[in-house]
């Protein structure tokens, strides 16, 4: 018999965990031909979501729950998930439910059906998300795509299916901001989609505003592309092209008396302003991927976990 394993990061999810747990224990129960388990990581929540967990775990052989010592993130809740599993497949999922567990059977069929290592989730639907969030996300996984060395599947989040070889692969990298549809992405294998239509959530408020989607997006770009050093790069060049044309445009006007420099302060305003607006762009893109070697030079661990429960 195979062993599957639900990967469920957790914060502040009191008000839906019961109703999720519920959910995932019943198709658990009518799964068949697999020996189904969830590491439920309790992201250092503040509610009384370690709690309700530990009292499930407690219940429940099936459950393992690791709490944090602190909130460290989404990415590292994951990671530390997949750092537990020893199973022969391992789903990510979330637990507001807006990814439906109930799309488990439909996964795993379509996993035995193209002997896929990842079957990965795309959203048909987004429920219960505004326009501007809808619209931000196509634009940022375009973009992505654009400035990547690697093609990212487009209009999916972390909800996936992965087998063994995958999590084995997963546990070898070291980097800290890990990007984990991105890794999976580029770890390679056969990766296949399943369409489905997202929920709104249960309950409770989004875990990702605007400030956390920005400094997510910023991770994925920065740990997977040169490509903004390039932009930099080539905005300088070009800037230094616009300075040289200008300079000799002065010279020569200087000569044959068609400028008037006294009378040019507005031009040469506008070149200061460009000038240093693609000196501060340059420094900054620098600076960012000098912070994330800063980072990784640290060797700081992921996360901390405080405690296991486990029955």
């Amino acid at each position: 018999m195979q062993t599957l394993t639900l990967i469920v990061p957790c914060f502040n999810e009191e008000a839906v965990i019961p109703t999720s747990w519920a959910r995932m224990k019943k198709v658990m129960d009518e799964l068949k031909g697999y020996d189904s388990s969830i590491i439920f990581v309790n992201d250092g929540s503040s509610d009384g979501t370690g709690p309700i967990l530990t009292e499930i775990a407690a219940t429940d052989p099936r459950v393992t729950v690791l709490h944090f010592s602190r909130n460290f993130g989404h990415q590292p809740a994951v990671t530390a998930g997949l750092h537990e599993c020893d199973s022969d497949f391992a789903i990510i999922i979330d637990a507001d439910l807006q990814d439906p567990p109930e799309l488990i059977p439909d996964m795993l069929q379509k996993q035995r059906e193209e002997q896929a290592n990842v079957v990965y989730c795309v959203r048909e639907d987004r429920k219960g998300e505004s326009f501007i969030k809808v619209l931000t996300s196509k634009l940022f996984y375009r973009l992505l795509n654009g400035l990547s060395e690697v093609n990212f599947p487009l209009d999916t989040g972390d909800f996936r299916l992965i087998d063994r070889r995958i999590i084995e692969e997963f546990k070898r990298f070291r980097e800290k901001g890990k990007y984990i549809r991105g890794i999976i992405s580029w770890v390679g294998f056969k990766q296949v989609p399943l369409n489905y239509k997202r929920d709104a959530r249960f309950a409770g408020q989004t875990k990702y505003p605007f400030r956390k989607m920005l400094h997510f997006a910023g991770t994925a770009m920065l740990y997977f592309s040169k490509k903004p050093l390039k932009i930099a790069m080539s905005l300088g060049f070009f800037a230094v092209i616009i300075g040289l044309i200008y300079a000799i445009w002065i010279v020569l006007g200087k000569i044959f008396g068609f400028t008037n420099a006294a009378t040019g302060w507005s031009s040469i305003i506008l070149l200061v302003i460009f000038f240093g607006g693609v000196q501060l762009l340059t420094v900054g893109v620098l600076g960012q991927y000098i912070g994330i070697i800063f980072d990784e030079m640290k060797d700081r661990p992921e996360y901390i976990i405080k405690k296991t429960d486990k029955s």
